[in-house]
């Protein structure tokens, strides 16, 4: 499969080496590429659908005019799509990536707006240059990420001065049990998660209720 941009080319975002789009571990990249098409149907979909609506009306609310948007763990693409239907600028720009080829079909497919860009990559490794954009959104793909320091630290690396990290994922004190099998190393609390995107150099940590009691969204700063 060639690696790079879907949809067209951007000059933010640049085409990867193949062994740098390989998986990494721990992904679950086949699981998601079996639930591709069916994605945002049935409960489970109108579920994630619900969550990325929200995030995106936090991330709006954080950056009212993104003109460069970054997806990491994009999907079939909904929460992309659901930016841009709300953001009219034919200047503004939205990539989205994702490690699972048969989700990046489907978002490829589903687009319907030039503005919109699809590429193969990891959060580890994220295909763009210093400072690109000015709006970075996240949902319910951090927990899978390889390595969640090395992924903020890309997260904060292609954000603008004055740009938004708007991260939504399982933040909960209730979830400490699941700390101590698989997960062990994951920040699934908002302690652990606010302590990797200070290091990332991220500032203004701010916490905001999305969903029940276990999917939070924390909304962080680059200055």
């Amino acid at each position: 499969m060639r690696t790079g941009v879907r949809g067209g080319q951007d000059a933010s975002v640049q085409p990867l080496d193949p062994a740098a789009a390989g998986p990494a571990p721990d992904r679950d990249v086949a699981a998601f590429d079996e639930r591709a098409a069916g994605y945002e149907a049935g409960r489970l979909g109108q579920w994630h659908l619900e969550i990325a609506d929200r995030t995106a009306a936090r991330a709006l609310a954080c950056q009212r005019a993104p003109r460069r948007v970054l997806d990491v763990g994009c999907g079939t693409g909904y929460l992309l799509r659901r930016l841009a239907a709300q953001v009219p600028d034919p200047g503004a720009r939205f990539v989205g990536v994702d490690l699972a080829p048969r989700m990046l079909q489907v978002a490829s497919c589903r687009a319907g707006d030039p503005r919109l860009r699809f590429a193969r990559a990891a959060a580890e490794r994220l295909p763009a240059a210093d400072a690109t954009f000015d709006l970075v959104v996240s949902t319910t793909s951090f927990d899978h990420w390889a390595s969640q320091g090395a992924g903020l630290a890309e997260c904060a690396r292609v954000l603008a001065p004055g740009g938004t990290l708007v991260l939504t994922d399982l933040f909960s004190v209730l979830l400490w049990p699941t700390l101590r099998g698989a997960r062990r190393a994951k920040a699934r609390t908002r302690g652990r998660a606010a302590a990797l995107l200070t290091a990332a150099g991220l500032t203004d940590i701010r916490w905001h209720r999305c969903y029940a009691l276990i999917l939070a969204t924390a909304t962080a700063a680059k200055s």
